[in-house]
C-alpha cells in the first residue's frame, strides 16, 4: 500500500488489528515508502483485515491498496518484519 504509511505506527497498528481479526502473517516497511502485508486466515477475517487496512490508523493517508492471492506460507501469529 502507498500513501502516508510510514513513521506513524502503521506496523504496530497492523499487528493489533490482525489479532482482532484472528489472521496470521506479517507487515513490513519497504524502502520506497510503501508498506507490505501478508495476511492469511478465514476468508471473512482476511477480507475484514483488508478493509481495515484501506482505512488505516488515524494518522495514515492510504492512497492505494493492492490485494492479491499469494502462495507464501504465513507464519503463526502476526509479526512485524524489518524493512525490505
Amino acid at each position: 500500500m502507498s500513501g502516508k504509511v510510514q513513521n506513524i505506527g502503521f506496523r504496530d497498528w497492523s499487528v493489533r488489528r490482525a489479532r482482532d481479526f484472528g489472521v496470521s502473517g506479517w507487515v513490513r516497511n519497504l524502502r520506497d515508502g510503501r508498506v507490505e502485508l501478508l495476511v492469511a486466515g478465514e476468508e471473512a477475517a482476511v477480507d475484514g483485515m483488508i478493509e481495515a487496512v484501506r482505512e488505516g490508523p488515524e494518522k495514515a493517508r492510504i492512497d492505494n491498496v493492492e490485494a492479491r492471492a499469494d502462495t507464501e506460507r504465513a507464519p503463526k501469529g502476526f509479526t512485524k518484519r524489518f524493512t525490505a
